[in-house]
């Protein structure tokens, strides 16, 4: 019989809309959609989105949805999907009517994970994610020629071989080394002084995700591990990551630090751990829309 596990929910998850592939397909379905009254637009200016911000009265910040007029028509456009039977579409625009006219105001995509309404946060990865990808991609990696927007935003095709390209998605494997009642944290020299985290790393090509979180933990801080177990996913658009949370059991306490990639590794307790989650540890721990937290809280919640 099939086991389905509950897996925690994760920052930047919950997008509601229908991406509707169907449509993405269809270059004269697109441009209908783009002139329906029901139409609306995510402006990201700088790649930071355009929103709502919360007002007196407690009301949770949320996207300004701007009217197709509220849009240069040159603007960098993708299409995100259906909300409902309503379309919806991300466009890279300045944000000064916007700011002006309807009182919008810019978030740092970063805050907009913590404020925003989680369905709205996952809308905001997914259209700087993409757009990012597309402002990076304006030449074709086969032969060098020019490159446009095609499938309504979800590839790029060249001008001259005709080659399609489509937005990457890095994997990026984090996790906690456990052993007994401890679990390895640490802190990368860019990190704050005093914050720990979870150790990551990119998934290199030709190994799996097991043996990207072994590598890494080895790499970076000297220590062996047998069994991987999986938790969650989180995508993390800075610009396009994947990030896939997990669980390895050390086989040793001793570690040996990689100073090119950490300062600091530790090992800590559930109790250590608990009070830096409610901000009274002597250490300070990753925000809730990071998964992880989300790591460290399945941990101090697991049975012993």
């Amino acid at each position: 019989m099939t086991m389905f596990l509950d897996v925690p929910v994760t920052g930047f998850t919950g997008n509601k809309l229908d991406r509707a592939d169907e449509l993405r397909r269809d270059p004269a379905a697109i441009i209908g959609l783009r002139g329906r009254s029901d139409a609306r637009w995510l402006v990201l200016d700088k790649l930071n989105p355009v929103v709502r911000p919360g007002g007196v009265g407690g009301e949770t910040p949320a996207i300004l949805w701007a009217y197709r007029s509220d849009v240069p028509h040159d603007a960098l456009t993708i299409f995100l999907g259906m909300d409902g039977d309503s379309p919806r579409f991300a466009a890279a625009a300045p944000a000064d009517e916007l700011v002006a006219d309807f009182g919008g105001k810019v978030l740092d995509a970063r805050a907009a994970g913590a404020l925003l309404p989680a369905h709205e946060a996952a809308i905001v990865a997914q259209a700087r994610s993409i757009i990012d990808w597309h402002q990076r991609h304006g030449f074709c990696a086969v032969c060098g020629g020019p490159t446009v927007l095609a499938k309504a935003g979800y590839a790029r095709q060249c001008t001259a071989c005709k080659a399609e390209h489509f937005p990457r998605v890095d994997p990026v494997v984090i996790m906690l080394a456990v052993r007994q009642d401890h679990a390895l944290i640490g802190r990368q020299p860019r990190f704050p002084k005093g914050f720990l985290s979870a150790l990551a790393g990119f998934v290199e090509p030709g190994e799996s995700l097991e043996e990207a979180v072994r590598r890494e933990l080895w790499e970076e801080a000297g220590i062996t591990c047998g069994r991987v177990q999986y938790l969650a996913s989180q995508p993390w658009p800075f610009p396009s990551s994947l990030m896939i949370a997990a669980f390895a059991e050390s086989e040793t306490f001793e570690v040996r630090l990689d100073q090119d990639e950490l300062e600091e590794v530790r090992w800590v307790t559930k109790d250590e751990v608990r009070a830096a989650l409610a901000g009274s540890g002597d250490f300070l721990a990753p925000p809730p829309m990071a998964i992880a937290h989300t790591l460290l809280k399945a941990w101090i919640e697991s049975g012993d």
